[in-house]
């Protein structure tokens, strides 16, 4: 198993997202937080909720894989609204995330908000997390095309993220999988998947020879898309099995 990961600020003054690598034993979680708010401390809740996870997933878990990431996602919950009382920006500081935990040959990814996970087999698309927004909610309707979801706007209309007080945390977890059914995965933000298309995703994956260079390339698809417009931070983490 290889891995790389990506975090630039694209257009914007302050990089809100924030990444995450751990590992204990043969366990391994992979995280992507694209916190919201701006001045409201985006960046603080996106930090938080990487070291919740980075709490449950550096130390042995000895119960299951789902028991643990769901864990970690309440340990987000949590540590957000503390720190929202003690800054008393219960307004702004709130943050997606997006999650994968690999062990034992096994595979479980999990998410709330717009950061996605992607999983590849035979490198395409195989399967993908359902943003929790209002244009994903749009094409699962069929009111849009699913390519509508980019562009749209209100694309940046969530339905669900950490930091929300008084709301249980709405994360959602796959079923855990053989992860020997997939070749890779992509975790990514919404300034990330927005500027490429999983046909692309696809393309750059065969034409890699690393993690690494996977990441260079869809990276260089997506600078070209975002010069001259107003871009967003865009981060991703790339993982080859």
């Amino acid at each position: 198993m290889r891995y790389a990961t990506l975090t630039r600020p694209g257009s914007r003054p302050v990089n809100e997202d924030s990444l995450g690598v751990f590992s204990s034993g043969d366990t391994w979680c992979f995280l992507v937080a694209d916190g919201l708010g701006g001045h409201g401390q985006g960046d603080v809740a996106s930090r938080l909720a990487v070291d919740a996870f980075g709490a449950l997933y550096s130390a042995p878990f000895p119960g299951p894989m789902p028991g643990q990431m769901a864990a970690a996602f309440r340990q987000a919950q949590e540590d957000i609204l503390r720190e929202q009382r003690a800054a008393g920006a219960f307004a702004q500081m709130k943050t997606t995330a997006a999650a994968l935990a690999l062990r034992d040959g096994q595979a479980l990814w999990g998410h709330i908000g717009d950061s996605r996970v992607y999983a590849f087999a035979r490198r395409k698309v195989k399967e993908r997390t359902l943003d929790h927004s209002v244009p994903q909610m749009l094409a699962l309707a069929g009111d849009i095309r699913e390519k509508e979801i980019r562009g749209h706007p209100d694309r940046n209309r969530l339905l669900r993220v950490l930091g929300v007080a008084g709301d249980a945390p709405r994360f959602e977890l796959s079923p855990v999988q053989d992860a020997r059914r997939f070749d890779a995965f992509l975790l990514c933000s919404d300034g990330f998947w927005e500027l490429i298309t999983e046909k692309e995703m696809g393309a750059q994956l065969r034409r890699a020879a690393s993690p690494e260079e996977w990441l260079a390339q869809m990276a260089g698809i997506v600078e070209e898309r975002g010069r001259g417009r107003e871009m967003d931070n865009y981060s991703a983490i790339a993982v080859l099995l």
